[in-house]
């Protein structure tokens, strides 16, 4: 199977995972079988992990489940090393991504929970007891406007007229 063809189903999909077979076929001028193999043996390889959905939330509800990014200072032990402390990080249920990061801190880490009491627990209970952990930096997100690539505000649109000299 060709390996341009497996980039490009990746790109289309991680585009829109609700993307039919058929419908890649055509946007890439081959057979649908093909399609269907190569998104299996990508599936098989971990290539494609998982198909989800971007949801909105503020757009069904005008409650929202708490988020954060949680910025991590770590000093590695002896016998483990950053893989090591992420592993214990993203073990955790609360937990969405956690990212090495170059910079002032160590690891980024993600947080889904129901409100912003329960992240402020899960740092003081959970993640701040870490051995290796010495300093966390929490920060709320309060909004999104852009995730993933898809804009997620409505744009204002300017109903005035142009008024010329």
């Amino acid at each position: 199977m060709k390996k341009d063809l497996k980039l490009e189903i990746l790109d289309i999909l991680e585009d829109n995972a609700k993307t039919t077979a058929e419908e890649i076929a055509l946007m890439l001028d081959v057979p649908a079988d093909a399609v269907e193999q190569a998104t299996r043996e990508l599936e098989e390889a971990q290539a494609i992990v998982k198909y989800s959905a971007l949801v909105n939330r503020e757009v069904v509800s005008e409650e929202e489940d708490a988020e954060a990014l949680i910025e991590v200072e770590v000093t590695p032990q002896r016998d483990y090393g950053y893989d090591d402390l992420a592993k214990r990080i993203y073990k955790f249920d609360e937990v969405r991504a956690v990212y090495l990061m170059a910079g002032t801190y160590d690891l980024c880490v993600r947080i889904k929970s129901r409100s912003m009491k329960d992240i402020s627990k899960f740092v003081f209970e959970k993640l701040a007891v870490i051995d290796g952990v010495t300093r966390t930096v929490t920060v709320f997100i309060m909004r999104k406007y852009k995730e993933q690539g898809v804009i997620l505000v409505g744009e204002e649109t300017d109903e005035r007229l142009v008024v010329t000299p």
